[in-house]
């Protein structure tokens, strides 16, 4: 007797991923996906986590934040802005000459974060029960 290989899809997801998209959304299954990779790196995880629950901040206080040198840090930074996490501004000081550069999340950045990656570490103990081998 043969056994069904194919998995049925639970509930109302649908049969493809990329049917999830609204049909205007403003980002395709690939973006979503790139955000997701690009926090699953923890430097860029701890980046953006500074942003979210600090605020804008410049690269020299994410540097002292998180102790990074500054190639490091603006490597991360540019990853972190290429897939749409993190935006860069620039503006100038009260009484100061030039541009200066600051970061500060997107919203994508922020949701991406809040109800991904801390979700998932809040909800550790939830989990334990479901996930524990011994149990039938």
């Amino acid at each position: 007797m043969g056994s069904d290989q194919t998995r049925s899809v639970h509930g109302d997801a649908p049969e493809d991923p990329e049917d999830l998209l609204p049909a205007d959304s403003i980002l395709t299954l690939d973006e979503y996906l790139d955000m997701h990779a690009a926090v699953g790196h923890r430097t860029r995880y701890e980046i953006l986590y500074r942003l979210v629950h600090g605020g804008e901040m410049s690269p020299t206080e994410l540097e002292d934040a998180i102790s990074i040198d500054d190639s490091t840090l603006h490597y991360h930074l540019n990853e972190l802005v290429d897939v749409g996490l993190v935006e860069k501004r620039q503006r100038t000081e009260r009484g100061q000459d030039g541009l200066y550069t600051y970061y500060r999340a997107t919203v994508f950045g922020e949701v991406t974060l809040t109800d991904g990656v801390d979700d998932l570490i809040r909800g550790e103990q939830a989990f334990e029960g479901m996930y524990d081998s011994g149990a039938e």
